[in-house]
């Protein structure tokens, strides 16, 4: 990736009056929204109640179909999502210097910074962002929040809690509609008879400034996540768009005490293909800041076996992606990015 000539601080980037060279994209009619012949029908993400008896239907319709949706009686409280945007919106607005104070290491995945895909583009995306994926973050927290610490550091708990209760829950449902449960995955049966959690889950905080020129740049590029299942809390500032294959890219507007949830890479193997990891992206404007919280949940330890869920193949098969421990696939994605699930299929189908 070219080293970036101008000096910028992407903790500045909203304080900006021109789109320096390094973030400006060369975007093609193929980046746009729905594309003119679809523009008749309007596309949006379903919206499911997780009370409505149809539930589990109703979720692996949308997976199947969008492997995306938003959903309503989640059951977690507003008062935690407002926590949340208020702990994100105060990190973000302190200045630069003070956001670098917990900056991620090179190795490490925790801390300020970048997103991680950034390594895969040549441009660079108009975003920061605050990745919480263990307890190193109450070193960061003690550092730029000292007389706030304990309640900051309640805040993220209570958040992951929730956040972990309702992922638990959403699997449930949607293995359902597959017609498997959790003991039917061979690694989180073992996890869930010993005790341990399923998978990990880490938070990522993401604000998109206010952007001088923003059909020309890209607040996070298009791609799938490698978890199972992300939980997005996004603010009343729209931004995120998903791809429909015959559709192109569709926003999702936000909606007051709803959360989106996609499919990951990890679901999309265990599913055999049956619920695709979904593309998304995420583009800034001209007028309004963007904070999105994002929880990514299941993971299993580096050295687990991952592969279809054997009754979900059964007698049709065949299974479309080969046995490959957690850590291998996180390796390969992070090797060939776009292409992972493609390195590790094993026949061609048109499922």
């Amino acid at each position: 990736m070219p080293s970036i000539t101008e000096d910028i601080s992407i903790g500045n980037l909203g304080s900006l009056q021109t789109l320096p060279d390094s973030f400006t994209w060369k975007l093609t009619a193929a980046d746009s929204l729905l594309p003119p012949s679809s523009a008749a029908v309007k596309e949006s993400i379903p919206v499911i109640n997780l009370s409505d008896p149809d539930v589990t239907t109703l979720l692996g319709n949308a997976c199947k179909t969008w492997g995306v949706f938003q959903i309503t009686n989640h059951g977690v409280p507003q008062s935690i999502l407002d926590d949340i945007e208020c702990l994100s919106k105060t990190f973000f607005d302190m200045p630069s210097e003070r956001k670098l104070e917990a900056a991620s290491s090179n190795k490490g995945v925790s801390g300020y910074g970048e997103p991680r895909i950034s390594p895969f583009f040549e441009k660079k995306m108009w975003s920061e962002g605050l990745t919480i994926a263990d307890d190193s973050y109450r070193n960061q927290f003690l550092t730029i929040w000292p007389r706030k610490y304990t309640e900051y550091c309640e805040i993220i708990e209570e958040y992951k809690r929730e956040m972990e209760k309702l992922a638990s829950r959403l699997l449930s449902s949607l293995l359902g509609s597959l017609g498997v449960t959790v003991d039917d995955i061979e690694w989180a049966h073992k996890a869930k008879n010993s005790g341990s959690k399923m998978g990990s889950g880490v938070i990522r905080l993401n604000h998109y400034p206010v952007c001088p020129e923003p059909e020309k740049a890209m607040g996070l590029a298009a791609h799938t996540d490698s978890c199972l299942l992300t939980i997005l809390h996004q603010s009343n500032m729209g931004g995120l768009q998903v791809f429909k294959e015959e559709s192109g890219w569709v926003t999702v507007e936000p909606i007051p005490g709803v959360l989106v949830v996609n499919v990951g890479d990890l679901f999309h193997i265990l599913s055999n293909g049956k619920f695709p990891s979904v593309v998304h992206r995420a583009r800034v404007n001209k007028s309004r800041s963007r904070i999105s919280m994002a929880y990514l949940w299941g993971g299993p330890a580096g050295d687990v076996e991952i592969s279809p869920i054997s009754k979900i193949v059964g007698s049709v098969g065949p299974c479309l992606y080969r046995p490959v421990t957690w850590s291998e696939y996180l390796r390969i994605k992070f090797e060939v990015f776009d292409k992972a699930l493609d390195a590790i299929r094993v026949v061609n189908s048109t499922n």
